[in-house]
């Protein structure tokens, strides 16, 4: 069955679920963790989830360490525009005319569609009235609640709070809707294909996302690497505007910054640090000194 689109619906876009209290830590895990350096400068690279199960440990070992010593924190997303998705999502995602369900997926993946709308407290997705794109969103949204993902319990709301208690400053690498303008300017076509296997492949999505948690948790580069592009080969231009053109321009701002002393610690999605063009790969490629410390 095909999996395209559903761990990257549920991945990329668990942060604009609502937030919950933080829980008791009961599951301490390793996740992968690069460092980039030079002679005065160091940048750690930490592969994060935007949504984790209640307590999971993720902050101990080398991220602790470079949590301490850092000196600001750098996510896809600051703080500020972090709290502005929510918004641009309600005005990016609407169709111009409403376009059916029925009208936009075959009989197969439609049935799943409608099975998990109706999972969970079982409220309507409104698909109708969204853009492709946005379905999947709310797809995601409805996954990753299945599968008891949080992004309370995530890296980056973790980190947030702990740069934000020690007065450290935070940035981002994106605005929101420059983040999600990578989907709304995707075209049509290849929305369609991404929201129809992402629809087929709806009744094994959570059982996928817990996989790719698993991997994460566990910092099994290889297993992330195979289960991405799994992901998005298949459709080259989602690949192109969702991991390879931000990663050449986070590398390049990276780049940029190691001219500036100091330790950063950037924390962005783990499906960007895998591969022939994750962050890691394009800055040894630049000739940057880049090791695995976790």
């Amino acid at each position: 069955m095909p999996t395209q689109g559903r761990r990257i619906a549920a991945a990329l876009f668990a942060c604009l679920l609502a937030s919950c209290g933080a829980p008791e830590v009961t599951l301490e895990v390793r996740p992968a963790m690069w460092l980039v350096e030079d002679d005065d400068t160091r940048i750690y690279l930490l592969g994060t989830m935007h949504a984790l199960p209640a307590g999971t440990g993720w902050d101990g070992g080398q991220v602790a360490k470079a949590i301490a010593s850092a000196d600001e924190l750098v996510l896809e997303l600051s703080p500020e525009q972090l709290a502005a998705v929510g918004a641009e999502f309600q005005r990016l995602a609407p169709r111009t005319a409403p376009l059916a369900m029925d009208k936009r997926l075959p009989a197969d993946a439609l049935a799943a569609y409608r099975t998990l709308e109706a999972s969970g407290a079982g409220q309507s997705f409104g698909g109708d009235a969204l853009d492709d794109w946005a379905v999947m969103v709310v797809m995601g949204q409805r996954v990753a609640q299945n599968a008891r993902l949080l992004p309370s319990n995530g890296v980056e709301t973790g980190l947030t709070a702990r740069f934000s208690d020690a007065g450290k400053p935070i940035g981002g690498l994106e605005g929101a809707r420059e983040q999600l303008m990578l989907f709304e300017t995707l075209d049509p076509a290849t929305q369609r294909t991404l929201l129809t296997r992402a629809a087929a492949g709806a009744g094994g999505a959570v059982a996928d996302v817990e996989t790719l948690t698993a991997a994460w948790s566990r910092g099994d580069v290889k297993a992330l690497e195979t289960m991405i592009n799994e992901d998005v080969d298949a459709v080259p231009a989602a690949r192109r505007a969702i991991i390879t053109d931000r990663n050449r321009r986070w590398s390049a701002w990276t780049a940029t910054r190691m001219d500036k002393p100091g330790v950063v610690l950037v924390a962005v999605g783990a499906g960007h640090l895998v591969g022939a063009d994750g962050l890691p790969a394009l800055l040894t490629a630049k000739g940057y000194k880049v090791t695995r410390v976790q």
